[in-house]
């Protein structure tokens, strides 16, 4: 909204800097952190007393949990509201990438609302049914991954782009809709399934998020993408400010949720910001980046996928609970320690999946 200020300007004072993709993102971090301190716990006493009981523990779950009873969750809401408040203040509303963005991170907060609802309404962990999620989802990227292939530039069109391989695309065709809606939906459950421990989901999201930022930033700009031989997605740029939005929020965030939590997350949270991550990553021709980038998240849903088939199978444990995060809990891991340990991770395969942009 403030770019339009933009319209007072001489090209030589103070409103030419709204023409700065890199200044408004810098005002979209510091909106949304602001809006995290001066709303988080007012926020929190709101659900504290709405939910009465909080977030239902699972019964199966590592026995370390149990001392969390009474924690109220939906603290995604927090993270949601500041994220769309910076985003709509400080970036150009006339580009249908933030948008497109917008409508998957406000989407999948929806469902995410709706089942951690019925989590807390019932005082039970099943909540909204898995099938129903999943078709929400479905129909929800679906949209996005279409509206995103309707403004890539031609040549670039229902075209996967390899990292490394500088000029080599793979046409997808009519594939590329359900490709990009395995990205936008996997990226959502990948998160919620880490979502499992105070800090661990947050700031590998936001370490994830700043990468993609930095993507999408260099390849809006041609003359980045010249440089680093990468492909030119015009518009993408603009994703800077969303992901600078995503940052300030996820850290006021993380102020009430770092250990011992104050506030879950919940799948509001979760699913949102998961959801917002593969769409950067389809919007800017990197979903197999995102892979990378958010490698935590594809172990973590990993380990869930091998644990079930591998019990059905034999009806034997490859872990020794599941997602990976718990199995280390059961080994004896603190959780903090367990935590800033994957936090680590997170910001090592962040550097990889940069390092993408110019290993061609």
């Amino acid at each position: 909204m403030l770019y339009w200020l933009t319209l007072l300007s001489d090209g030589g004072d103070f409103f030419n800097l709204f023409r700065y993709i890199t200044f408004r993102a810098g005002g979209a971090f510091l909106t949304a952190l602001l809006f995290g301190f001066l709303f988080g716990q007012p926020l929190i006493n709101v659900l504290r007393k709405r939910q009465g009981k909080g977030q239902p523990i699972r019964d199966d779950g590592p026995e370390g949990h149990f001392v969390k009873a009474g924690t109220p969750t939906m603290g995604g809401l927090l993270i949601v509201g500041a994220l769309l408040t910076s985003t709509l203040i400080w970036a150009r509303l006339d580009n249908p990438f933030v948008w497109m963005v917008l409508l998957v991170t406000v989407a999948f907060a929806a469902i995410g609302f709706a089942d951690d609802y019925a989590k807390v309404s019932k005082q039970n962990t099943k909540g909204v049914s898995s099938k129903m999620r999943l078709l929400l989802g479905f129909v929800i990227a679906g949209v996005a991954a279409y509206w995103a292939a309707q403004f890539h530039p031609v040549e670039l069109q229902n075209q996967l782009a390899l990292p490394v391989f500088k000029n080599t695309l793979i046409n997808l065709g009519y594939m590329f809709v359900p490709f990009s809606i395995l990205v936008i939906v996997g990226a959502a459950n990948a998160v919620n399934l880490t979502d499992g421990l105070d800090g661990l989901a947050i700031m590998p999201v936001m370490i994830a998020s700043g990468a993609l930022g930095v993507i999408a930033y260099a390849v809006g700009r041609v003359d980045f993408t010249e440089y680093l031989d990468v492909h030119y997605v015009p518009g993408t740029g603009e994703i800077l400010v969303f992901t600078a939005g995503l940052f300030g929020g996820g850290l006021g965030f993380l102020w009430y949720n770092a250990p011992p939590a104050a506030v879950f997350m919940g799948d509001t949270g979760s699913l949102a910001l998961g959801g917002a991550l593969g769409a950067i990553a389809v919007a800017t021709k990197h979903e197999l980046v995102l892979a990378i980038v958010g490698g935590l998240f594809v172990v973590e849903a990993l380990s869930v996928i091998i644990q079930v088939l591998y019990f059905k199978r034999t009806g034997k444990r490859v872990f020794l609970m599941a997602p990976i995060h718990h199995h280390y809990e059961k080994k004896g891991w603190a959780e903090p320690q367990i935590v800033i340990r994957f936090w680590i991770i997170s910001l090592i395969l962040a550097m990889i999946g940069l390092a993408t942009l110019k290993v061609r």
